[in-house]
């Protein structure tokens, strides 16, 4: 069989923010345009960009949570944001912040269908019960990712900590389903109206 176009998509990376000093919320709140600050339902701030689309929770500790972006650029872009209309609401930042990605969630399709069934007999780490779920659970130990697997050859991609990281896994999945005879072409259409 030859290897099909696989498509990998960035769905949403989640990373933390630290910048290593103390916040004040209110002050924040007073100085920033559209940001929700309701300290009885949440601790944090809220601020919503709209380019890079992202959410920014912000905490008094200096801690912040930024998740949407689809690029790392994106993410970086968005706290370099975030951080210039603190500094032009009068707010000091006494640090360069510290970014790490916690996780990144992806799609992808193979291209091809997977034999659910045999995937769930070959991999170590796997879970597969149809009635409950239609997906193969899969947890990767290197990298330490969780991939729902379905018989379409689409699959979703959890715990990732870096984009290139999400290709590797991708591709090693291929791979590892290609080599335990997992994978096979979908069905064409004209193939389907011969089994009718």
């Amino acid at each position: 069989m030859s290897k099909p176009k696989i498509e990998v998509k960035i769905e949403n990376i989640v990373a933390t923010v630290i910048l290593n000093q103390t916040l004040d919320l209110a002050l924040i709140e007073q100085a920033i345009q559209d940001i929700e600050y309701n300290p009885e339902q949440f601790p944090g701030l809220i601020l919503r960009l709209e380019n890079p689309k992202v959410t920014a929770l912000i905490f008094k500790s200096g801690k912040m949570v930024v998740t949407g972006a689809k690029k790392t650029q994106d993410l970086i872009r968005a706290v370099k944001k975030i951080l210039k209309s603190f500094i032009k609401g009068g707010i000091t930042i006494m640090e360069k912040p510290k970014i790490q990605i916690q996780n990144i969630v992806a799609s992808a399709n193979l291209g091809v269908e997977v034999i659910l069934e045999k995937a769930a007999f070959m991999l170590k780490s796997s879970m597969y019960e149809p009635e409950q779920f239609p997906g193969l659970i899969f947890r990767m130990t290197e990298p330490r990712v969780v991939l729902l697997i379905f018989s379409s050859g689409k699959m979703v991609i959890t715990g990732a900590k870096s984009e290139e990281e999400v290709n590797e896994v991708v591709y090693k999945v291929y791979n590892i389903l290609d080599q335990y005879g997992c994978l096979k072409p979908p069905a064409k259409i004209e193939d389907l109206y011969k089994q009718l």
